[in-house]
């Protein structure tokens, strides 16, 4: 708690020394909350920030950027009591925007960005960005998931990755007979088990949503895919010593990278690991119910301006550089994520350098996200994290679980 009340006080005579003439008139310094995606001091996104930063301000003369990076952990929790505080800053990079432009604290994208700018988003990111058809938050990194093997685990057992959701579970019963610890790791534990359980959803031809976006929890095709892994996969002993419940994301990947797992869903930060810790693994779409999964779950966090400093002049043009494609490049490049632009997508698709990223970036025009632009969904995915793990468990009921995290969010949406 030191540590916020510092920052708010901070942020407080930033804000009383970037207002002194008003907006517009004499040196603004702007404040941006930024969430850290580095693993160490030496890869820190504060040293990504300073150096972009220091780059804006001598094109721009008159403008600061001050720049507080915290970890995911804490970030979002940070700006919340720095807005309740009543000190906002002007801009914020985290993993949620939609009740805050649902109570009007956002400028829109249209009030800051240029129509180049605004018009380089990939427009499934854009789209995600957007409440009631206005966008308020800006995608700024990207992800998708695939499955990964280890090539070691499978080399032994004689296996092929799989393409159905017949084969994983074959290759899985076959890496269990060859002694692997956990033949398919399925976290449903509580630090991600939403992403998880929408990756699965969205293999077994469904989601968490409809057609008209609507909630649609406990669809036939979500039960039909959780009772799959609750008989076929965890019921067969598959998925390894700890129940898929109890099992955290973090956890599923160490285990991956010690050679303990066969095969798990995951993001272009898991190559990093397996890479540092010399695990031989290969990548390839999720597997659906008869063929590749018809989508793969993506991923996006967001920039967010608000109202409150009134610096929208200062915002949009700092925004505008902070999008360019080389910049939007450079960060994707240093944390292995996928960029959020025409621009640079197309570069990095016809740059060797970036290699290692084409099969995530293959995945993401057919992406589905989380329903990011309902205010309900923060309480959506928090019941499910908390509930999800319960319906594979032995005495778990898909039809039940569901059904129950269904009314719940209807309850919620209901609640907008």
């Amino acid at each position: 708690m030191t540590g916020l009340t510092a920052a708010v006080a901070a942020l407080g005579m930033a804000a009383t020394l970037a207002g002194c003439g008003g907006p517009g008139s004499g040196d603004v310094t702007l404040k941006l909350v930024a969430a850290d995606y580095g693993d160490s001091p030496a890869n820190s996104s504060q040293k990504y920030w300073d150096g972009l930063a220091a780059e804006f301000e001598k094109k721009n003369p008159g403008i600061k950027v001050d720049v507080s990076v915290y970890s995911w952990d804490d970030v979002d929790a940070k700006v919340r009591e720095l807005v309740d505080s009543g000190h906002a800053p002007d801009m914020a990079q985290i993993g949620a925007y939609a009740d805050y432009a649902a109570s009007g604290k956002l400028y829109s994208a249209d009030d800051l960005l240029s129509i180049p700018v605004q018009s380089d988003f990939l427009p499934q990111l854009a789209d995600a960005g957007e409440v009631a058809r206005v966008q308020y938050g800006m995608p700024f990194a990207a992800s998708t998931r695939l499955l990964f093997y280890n090539k070691t685990l499978f080399a032994k057992a004689g296996l092929t990755p799989p393409q159905t959701w017949d084969q994983l579970k074959s290759d899985a019963e076959a890496l269990k007979a060859h002694g692997v610890k956990t033949p398919y790791a399925l976290p449903l534990g509580k630090e991600e088990a939403q992403a998880e359980t929408m990756m699965w959803l969205l293999s077994g031809g469904d989601g968490y949503t409809d057609d008209v976006g609507t909630y649609d929890l406990d669809s036939a095709k979500n039960v039909r895919t959780f009772d799959w892994l609750k008989n076929d996969l965890v019921g067969e002993g598959l998925t390894g010593p700890t129940p898929p419940g109890q099992l955290d994301r973090k956890d599923a990947f160490a285990a991956f990278t010690r050679g303990e797992v066969g095969m798990l869903n995951g993001h272009p930060t898991l190559m990093q690991m397996a890479d540092k810790q010399g695990v031989d693994y290969g990548m390839v779409p999720m597997p659906g119910v008869d063929g590749k999964a018809p989508s793969t779950m993506g991923v996006t966090d967001w920039m967010t301006a608000f109202r409150k400093g009134g610096h929208k002049e200062q915002v949009g043009k700092f925004l505008d550089f902070v999008y360019s494609e080389k910049n939007v490049l450079d960060f994707s490049r240093e944390y292995d994520l996928l960029p959020v632009t025409h621009s640079a997508s197309d570069t990095m698709a016809d740059d060797k350098r970036d290699q290692k990223l084409w099969q995530f970036l293959e995945e993401l025009p057919n992406a589905q996200l989380y329903p990011a632009g309902k205010t309900s969904w923060a309480e959506v995915s928090a019941g499910i994290k908390r509930d999800i793990g319960s319906a594979v468990g032995p005495n778990g009921s898909p039809a039940s679980t569901l059904g129950q995290l269904q009314r719940a969010a209807a309850r919620a949406e209901n609640a907008e």
